[in-house]
């Protein structure tokens, strides 16, 4: 009969409902990263340098990264973003407790982030596929003078459309318009890159 819903209606209808609601909780969850990072596109690709790790990239060739954010390794409240450093020159380094090469080349980044400060540039962590009581107490123990954003998911590593994803640690030189300006697919240490990071930093 017109108008009436019948208890076989409610039977059938109910599955369709469920499916419906299955369908969204998949989608929404394809869209997150699993993880509180988040990031907002950019013109920079990386391209394969056929066996180079360390690349500098002249001014007319560098492609923006945009906003990159997430709580804080130390504060789950806290959130970090790549924009609270508008006009500065901005050091990201891909770093896990997990990885000895990072381990190994903590102490030199704490340094050169000592030393560049008075430049106008910000280092900025970003810790994946780790544990964040783990992330935590390693920056804790090494007292590292800036943050970093808890990433396990790697959302903002995936960002950096053709970066490789095996590349920890790593570090990316952003000029003062958040370009980038200059790659190490490596461990590094403080005397190798304090001046080619304040080289950038004095760009005009």
């Amino acid at each position: 009969m017109t108008g009436r819903t019948t208890v076989r209606d409610r039977r059938r209808t109910r599955p369709r409902l469920l499916a419906a609601g299955l369908a969204v909780a998949l989608l929404t969850a394809g869209c997150s990263s699993g993880n509180d990072a988040a990031v907002f596109g950019g013109t920079f690709t990386f391209v394969s340098p056929d066996g180079k790790i360390d690349l500098s990239y002249p001014t007319a060739e560098r492609g923006t990264v945009q906003n990159l954010s997430g709580t804080s390794v130390s504060d789950a409240a806290e959130t970090v973003s790549l924009d609270q450093y508008t006009g500065k020159v901005v050091v990201l380094n891909f770093w896990g407790s997990w990885c000895a090469p990072c381990r190994a080349e903590a102490d030199d980044l704490n340094r050169a982030a000592d030393e560049l400060a008075g430049d106008g540039v910000q280092f900025l962590g970003l810790n994946v596929k780790d544990a964040r009581d783990s992330a935590a107490d390693f920056a804790s123990g090494k007292q590292t003078p800036y943050p970093s954003i808890y990433d396990p998911g790697m959302a903002t590593l995936l960002s950096l459309r053709g970066f490789p994803t095996s590349g920890i640690p790593s570090t990316i030189v952003l000029d003062r318009e958040h370009r980038v300006a200059q790659i190490w697919l490596r461990g590094v240490t403080a005397d190798e890159i304090v001046p080619v990071i304040r080289q950038i930093a004095t760009e005009q």
